[in-house]
């Protein structure tokens, strides 16, 4: 059976930019730790500074998992829509490029999860 694709919409996007009030939401997953088997979503300042969103924010979202008090933030690989990705961790979400709905993973070098399970 053939596939027919939607190449065009003709409706306004329920999440666009103007529905969240100036922030911006961000896709984030980490690599090899299926225990959580999507990325979370943030609607974050833009202003808000990558150092802040990482230590702040991403500890206390994947707080649950054995393997986050181990995570050495300097040695995290970093990508952005499937591409190697350096972040400079003293600028701003908005200085270090990251647009509405852009899909960030991280991978943790050394950690695997549970018994390197990769969950």
């Amino acid at each position: 059976m053939g596939v027919i694709a939607a190449t065009t919409y003709d409706f306004p996007s329920a999440d666009s930019l103007d529905k969240f009030h100036g922030n911006l939401v961000a896709y984030v997953g980490w690599e090899d730790h299926l225990l959580f088997c999507a990325p979370f979503a943030f609607a974050l300042p833009p202003n808000t500074s990558f150092k802040s969103f990482c230590e702040d924010m991403l500890i206390k979202a994947f707080k649950y998992h054995p393997d986050t008090q181990k995570i050495d933030w300097k040695s995290v690989e970093w990508f952005k829509s499937g591409k190697p990705w350096s972040p400079d961790v003293n600028k701003t979400l908005a200085e270090n490029g990251l647009k509405h709905k852009d899909a960030l993973r991280f991978r943790t070098p050394g950690l695997k999860g549970i018994k390197e399970s990769c969950n």
